[in-house]
Parts: structure tokens; sequence; C-alpha cells
């Protein structure tokens, strides 16, 4: 297949950063539309920043519409919305809803979205219940192709400081050993590359891939 062109949500965050980076080295992608809320300063050739209000379906589409394939890594904390669930909600389920219409609606090739393990529709944890509706959503719309992540703890260097997940980081690996495989953690590069690999091995349909598939992909 030609070298495609490609549009990143998220990409500021710790796996979008890594998609970011392992995609500007691979001649596979020409093109990455760099989707933000802010000015992302780049000037690497093939990273188009688009500067968009989140809110505002019409632009999130507008920065889809000539993509092969379109990542989500979009996603916040309870700190960060004030532990505003409605807040919350339109972030993770709005924005990620939008961006898979939009990639209905122009016949994205693949669309890779970063949900987490344990997501459960119906679940009694808030955080797990809003992650297993999004991809219950998303399922619905049968993309030609949708890729769902579910990683569990993310290991690697975040520009914002998480000192519970930073303690979180340092003994669970220890442990891991003891833990259910899909809650592992694992490596936020690896989900990132895995990411990568699967949309350019052009699958049909849907797959949910956890810590094991993850890896293997990897």
């Amino acid at each position: 297949m030609k070298s495609v062109e490609i549009t990143l949500f998220g990409g500021t965050g710790l796996i979008g950063t890594f998609l970011k980076e392992e995609m500007v080295k691979d001649s596979f992608f020409k093109k990455i539309n760099f989707v933000t809320r802010k000015l992302f300063n780049s000037n690497h050739r093939k990273i188009t920043n688009h500067i968009i209000d989140f809110s505002n379906y019409e632009e999130i589409s507008n920065t889809i519409k000539n993509s092969d394939f379109v990542f989500s890594a979009i996603g916040t904390t309870q700190s960060k919305v004030n532990w505003n669930k409605d807040e919350y909600r339109k972030i993770d389920y709005d924005i990620n809803s939008n961006i898979a219409l939009a990639c209905k609606k122009f016949k994205v090739k693949n669309f890779s979205l970063v949900s987490t393990a344990g997501a459960k529709y119906k679940s009694d944890n808030f955080y797990l219940n809003l992650k297993g509706e999004i991809e219950k959503n998303i399922i619905n719309m049968n993309l030609l192709s949708t890729s769902i992540y579910r990683p569990s703890l993310l290991l690697g260097n975040r520009k914002d400081r998480r000192i519970g997940e930073k303690i979180a980081q340092f003994l669970m690996p220890k442990f891991s050993f003891l833990m259910p495989e899909i809650y592992k953690p694992i490596k936020a590069k690896n989900v990132a590359i895995s990411m990568i690999n699967v949309s350019k091995s052009m699958q049909k349909g849907l797959k949910i891939y956890h810590y094991k598939e993850i890896i293997e992909n990897s």
C-alpha cells in the first residue's frame, strides 16, 4: 500500500507521544494531522497541527476527511475536571463518539481507540462503565475497521505529575506475576507500536486487544 495520511487525537499524552514519534520515523506515514486545543510547535515536515474546538463535530470531521487511519488516545482524569462526571463524559464519550462518526462518514480504513482494561458497559464503576459505553457506541457504528486497545497501568514518563500513578508504576511491575494477564502493567510505547502495526495490517471488522495481544503486535 502507498504511504498514508493519518489523524491523531490525544497526541500530547503518554501513548499519543509515542504514536507521533514512531510515525514520524516510519516512511509508511506521509502526513500526520496532529489535533490539539493549543498550538503544538513542530517543524517536522510530516506534521500539520490543527487547533480545534473539540466540542465541534464539524471541526473534528474536517481534520479526518482525507485520512486513511485515525488514532484516538483522548482521555482525561477526575482531577483535571474537578471530579465533575458530566465534564468527564464530555471529553471521553462525546469527543471519541464524534471522531468515530467522522470515521464512518469518510470511510476511514482503520480507527484505533485507546480504552482501558476492565471496560464494561453497565459496570458499577463510573470509569469502567464510561469506557464500556464508549466502546459499545463505537462498535455499534460498524466502521470498516475498529481496533480497541485495553491496556491496564501504563508505564512511562508523563509530562504531568501523577503521584499515585508514579507509586503504582514502581510497585505494580514487582507484583505483576500475581495479576490476571489483562491487568498487567504495560509500557505505553508497546501500546503505540501495537496500534501502528495493527493499523498497517489493514484488517477488517472489530478487534479488541488486551495485554497479550498488544505485546504480540508490538
